[in-house]
């Protein structure tokens, strides 16, 4: 049995098991539909999803939706939160509202970092990288600590969250500190923010994650629903198929508005509607619901992407420095990790020309394609050069070294420039 851990180091060897045990669907199914896919799309670097249909219909379509991710300032930012940070913006720029939340609560319960530690690693680590990388001005950035929204919301979802199971879902127990389980109810609250009527209400939203991150995935997904005051359903009864709405606590009259509305027949504690397609109700649901005061939340998708390894084989871990390239390092030392890094090729140069190398086990290759190249055709011939005996491992490190180096200086140079425009995102 796979366990995922969003506060543990954790490697997944197998990401098809995840299809079979959490109900992850794969995200190749949708690729053909996406206009102008991301390289993780592209090269499957992103391979599941949950609900991400629904993100995808409305950007499709030109209607709201929105991409968030949170970000626990702990310490460095490094290559894995780039992935994350470019896929918000990678939504953002298809249309979608961002959201960038610095999880100081969380770092604060989780990690013991000082209030102080968390705004000036939120700032100078995570919200510089992200602008520096296309996040535009009119992205939502906050604190968790100074958005009473999060914390206000967080403290709704906790009425119907209970200890059974959190405790199932993270493995709290009777050593585990209680700011621990608000920080879990409070990423939530980001999660779910997006579609407060102060952003516009009930949309799409997808969170980027890695497959660790699961676990809050799942507990907010199952508070939407708890939270929500009806629920919709389609039935099928005697070859008829209906949809049939049912009240949980909402009030007597906004299910005599929903039968009114859909044409449809009202019980005591349910409509059904024949007449009206399973959309139609929903909307007409949804907007019933926001009349009576509740939140007609929809379920929040996500999208999961496939960890990078460390420099050095095995897993990325912060309290090892080679074994990832921070965005602040300075690039000749990016340039040195890369020069350092466990690679692909055979044991001698000859063996390497008669059976090539491998590149699937390279984690210098591996940061070509996560990152270093944009174009899928360059990256291809890499690939059948090292397989094919041509490319040396030691040409193939200087080369990327060169890139990483290129790359951090760009970066680097863009932070500065984002620093000096802190204020057209809300920031001082």
């Amino acid at each position: 049995m796979t366990t995922l851990d969003p506060w543990g180091a954790v490697k997944i060897d197998n990401y098809s098991k995840l299809f079979d045990e959490f109900g992850i669907s794969r995200f190749d199914e949708l690729l053909g539909r996406i206009p102008n896919p991301h390289r993780y799309m592209r090269r499957h670097i992103i391979f599941g999803h949950r609900s991400y249909e629904t993100v995808l219909d409305a950007m499709l379509s030109g209607k709201p939706f929105a991409a968030m991710s949170g970000f626990m300032p702990s310490g460095k930012a490094h290559l894995g939160h780039k992935m994350v940070m470019e896929e918000i913006i990678w939504h953002q720029q298809q249309g979608g509202d961002a959201f960038l939340a610095i999880a100081d609560r969380e770092a604060h319960a989780v990690r013991g970092k000082s209030w102080r530690e968390c705004r000036e690693l939120g700032i100078n680590e995570y919200i510089l990288s992200a602008i520096a990388l296309g996040l535009q001005p009119g992205a939502h950035i906050y604190f968790q600590s100074g958005s009473n929204q999060v914390k206000d919301l967080a403290f709704e979802l906790g009425i119907k969250a209970n200890f059974s199971e959190l405790s199932a879902i993270y493995g709290f127990n009777g050593e585990t500190n209680v700011a621990h389980m608000i920080s879990a109810l409070t990423q939530s609250a980001d999660i779910l923010q997006p579609q407060l009527k102060e952003f516009g209400g009930p949309k799409p939203v997808v969170i980027p994650v890695g497959a660790d991150q699961d676990p809050h995935i799942r507990l907010t997904r199952g508070l939407a629903y708890k939270v929500n005051m009806f629920v919709v359903e389609e039935r099928r009864e005697e070859g008829k198929v209906y949809t049939s709405v049912r009240g949980k606590a909402a009030p007597k009259d906004a299910l005599m508005e929903i039968a009114k509305r859909t044409g449809g027949k009202l019980y005591e504690e349910h409509v059904d509607i024949f007449k009206s397609s399973f959309a139609e109700v929903e909307s007409v649901v949804r907007e019933v619901e926001l009349k009576y005061g509740g939140y007609a939340f929809m379920p929040p998708a996500s999208t999961y992407h496939k960890f990078m390894t460390g420099l050095q084989g095995g897993k990325m871990s912060s309290s090892i420095p080679d074994s990832y390239i921070a965005l602040t390092d300075p690039p000749e030392e990016g340039a040195k990790k890369v020069m350092r890094a466990k690679t692909g090729g055979r044991v001698t140069l000859e063996e390497q020309k008669v059976k090539g190398g491998e590149p699937d086990q390279c984690s210098v290759y591996e940061l070509l394609v996560f990152h270093l190249v944009e174009d899928d055709n360059e990256l291809k011939d890499y690939y059948k050069e090292c397989v094919g005996g041509t490319r040396m491992c030691g040409a193939c490190k200087k080369h990327t070294a060169e890139l990483m180096k290129a790359f951090l200086k760009e970066h680097q140079e863009k932070r500065e420039l984002a620093r000096k425009r802190l204020g057209e995102y809300g920031l001082k």
